[in-house]
């Protein structure tokens, strides 16, 4: 599993977010600008609604035929020259490394952005065997000296101003302090230029694997991807096992859109495929090239009603656009992956008790599936992990003794039409102030930000009956 980031519970870590309203800002604006960029970027194309149709059909018939677009991309990379690993957890995955490193004596490893490597907690395995791991990514790089998790699936540092990160490279890297952004780009390039040079393993994620060449394609804006797999004699790339396309054809149709729905870019800087290990006639490149293709829990989600999730071509676009993620902020979901594909994945691969309160940190509003380049309906999905939760005794109790209650008065006329006189009559006796003040108990939360509408003196059919008596 390996994917939970906290012990702490969902609501201490919403109430710890919140005491930092600097942080949330600086997620809030950057997540904002984001979606902004993204929704210009992408009238570019020609037909944007037909194009993430024919996203969505790609993506939709590759899951569906998974199995045998995988053997097909693992026969095509053996026949380059690469390896295929199979790996049924996070557990067997870091091993599967672990026994490369080994073998090969890597003592140091350069890292390319990987939200994989993450969700199995690679670099803590790595040094825990004395391997010295660099992230290269520059928002992974500042994470990893801050000490820190990345609080998005794109921009890892969003949560992050300047100034930290300038306080960070001088405690850390003795770099004299500087808030200026070309600056602290430079610090960083100088730092990691002696890192691409010595590292024995390169190790990377995998955008999309391209099952009729055997090919990986990483995308990247900072050349970091090209560095890590050409230089260090060993390449491995870690791919969670949706990652695939049938064709070349259908990976430039993921192109137009992985960018422009996550940076509101028309294209990465970077877009680079790897088709396996340096050849004998080539004088540069790795000397070996293994993929590791990791489940993690990804079979349970092919095999349920939750299969769609599965489609996600991890552009952050949902994150940008979400009310809830905006407000907290990413280390408040507690997982690797936040927001609303968070919200969904994190309880697959991580199980449903330990995430029970992520698929109802939503409101439903629908606008992540509205921003989904692939059209993934998040919220049917979050309603079928609510309902889940409820299966699995997640509930709070006081919500499901509500909920019975609820459905005690909703299904009897009698027992309604009773309780909305009641509830007309403790409106009047009160002039609706104490709806307007705090509810008690749990019920609190709603209170605490917005008004609680008094009920209606007269109900609907009452209203209606004085109508038609009046006509």
């Amino acid at each position: 599993m390996s994917i939970s980031m906290s012990d702490v519970p969902f609501k201490e870590r919403v109430n710890a977010a919140l005491q930092n309203p600097d942080r949330l800002r600086a997620i809030s604006s950057g997540a904002e600008a984001a979606f902004v960029k993204r929704n210009i970027v992408l009238e570019s194309l020609p037909d944007p609604d037909a194009t993430r149709d024919l996203a969505r059909q790609i993506r939709a018939h590759t899951i569906a035929h998974l199995d045998r677009y995988l053997a097909e991309f693992e026969a095509n990379l053996t026949a380059n020259g690469g390896q295929v690993h199979w790996a049924r957890d996070a557990d067997e995955a870091r091993q599967i490394v672990l026994d490369i490193a080994t073998r090969v004596g890597a003592k140091r490893v350069a890292k390319s952005k990987s939200m994989v490597t993450e969700e199995i907690r690679l670099n803590a395995a790595l040094e825990a065997q004395g391997i010295e791991v660099w992230e290269t990514d520059l928002g992974e790089f500042i994470a990893q000296q801050a000490g820190d998790h990345p609080s998005h699936i794109i921009v890892p540092v969003m949560h992050l101003t300047r100034q930290e990160i300038g306080r960070v490279f001088h405690e850390k890297l003795g770099a004299p302090y500087t808030d200026e952004i070309p600056e602290l780009n430079l610090i960083a390039r100088r730092t990691l230029r002696e890192v691409y040079l010595s590292a024995d393993m390169g190790i990377t994620g995998c955008n999309f694997a391209v099952a009729e060449t055997g090919s990986i394609c990483l995308v990247t804006n900072e050349g970091n991807g090209r560095m890590v797999t050409a230089l260090p004699r060993v390449h491995v790339a870690v791919m969670g096992m949706e990652r695939i396309v049938p064709t070349l054809d259908d990976l430039s149709v993921m192109l137009q859109l992985l960018a422009r729905s996550a940076t509101g870019q028309k294209l990465t800087v970077y877009t680079s495929l790897v088709n396996g290990p340096r050849r004998p006639d080539e004088e540069h490149g790795p000397e070996e090239m293994h993929v590791v293709i990791v489940d993690n829990g990804r079979s349970r989600a092919l095999a349920s009603d939750l299969a769609e999730i599965l489609y996600c071509i991890r552009c952050g676009a949902c994150l940008n656009v979400c009310p809830v993620y905006r407000a907290i902020g990413g280390h408040a979901y507690g997982s690797v992956y936040p927001g609303p594909v968070g919200s969904v994945v994190s309880p697959i691969l991580g199980g449903v008790p330990a995430f029970a309160d992520l698929p109802h940190a939503s409101s439903l509003c629908g606008a992540c599936k509205d921003a989904c380049p692939v059209r993934i309906d998040l919220p049917t999905l979050l309603l079928r992990l609510r309902r889940e939760t409820v299966k699995q005794g997640q509930q709070p109790g006081w919500l499901s003794a509500g909920m019975k209650g609820y459905r005690a008065v909703a299904t009897s006329p009698g027992r309604f039409r009773l309780a909305a006189r009641l509830g007309a009559l403790f409106t009047r006796l009160t002039g609706g102030r104490w709806f307007r003040g705090s509810l008690p108990g749990p019920l609190g939360a709603w209170t605490r930000y917005r008004e609680f509408p008094p009920f209606a003196r007269k109900t609907f059919q009452q209203r209606w009956q004085e109508r038609s008596r009046h006509d």
